[in-house]
């Protein structure tokens, strides 16, 4: 097997070190190149072509959802993976909409990380398992914001209502609403839903 050839995108130097300790570890990942903005990350996937970008979001001069939608728009041939300290939902499904391949939480263990580079690389997503739940949930927001009451939810997911209701009170606690108008405002102010 060849070597995974990594780019770390990530504004702390000792975050990067860590990083490539932790991929280069077992001799099948390779750090290729390191950026600390996504401006950076952006030229150095050109010059670099790695098969992997680690991306980390909160960084200066473009932030790692903008640097993932100009991957994207210019069509660079890479997979990125998100390593963030963000579980909030709203980063992980403005993450997936633009087309991630993978979303790993940085107080994740070096094994799992491991597994969500070499997952990736042989072409299969990889979301942090934790982070599952929050996708089922954006399923039931989006059909929340078209107007479709719990039982038709279930009926559309192959859920049961009450799976339905649980998705909804963690939905609430999550984006902080109290009400199904409020859910379905914040799907569509977010992009998740097209009001034609």
């Amino acid at each position: 097997m060849s070597m995974i050839r990594v780019l770390i995108a990530d504004d702390h130097k000792m975050v990067r070190e860590g990083l490539r300790r932790i991929l280069e570890f077992d001799g099948e990942i390779q750090v290729i190149d390191e950026a600390d903005n996504g401006e950076e990350c952006i030229k150095k996937i050109r010059s670099s072509k790695p098969d992997i970008v680690l991306l980390d979001i909160n960084m200066p001069v473009m932030n790692g959802i903008e640097a993932l939608q100009e991957i994207r728009k210019k069509k660079l041939k890479t997979k990125v993976i998100i390593l963030t300290v963000h579980n909030e939902i709203e980063y992980l499904l403005r993450a997936v909409d633009i087309g991630i391949d993978g979303y790993v939480l940085k107080d994740s263990d070096a094994h799992e990380l491991i597994r969500a580079v070499t997952s990736v690389y042989e072409g299969d997503k990889f979301i942090q398992p934790s982070l599952i739940p929050l996708l089922n949930s954006k399923e039931v927001l989006k059909l929340v914001a078209v107007g479709m009451f719990n039982k038709e939810i279930g009926v559309e997911l192959g859920i049961s209502e009450r799976t339905v209701k649980n998705h909804l009170s963690s939905i609430f606690k999550k984006i902080d609403s109290s009400d199904r108008t409020q859910a379905a405002v914040f799907a569509i102010r977010n992009g998740l839903v097209d009001i034609k």
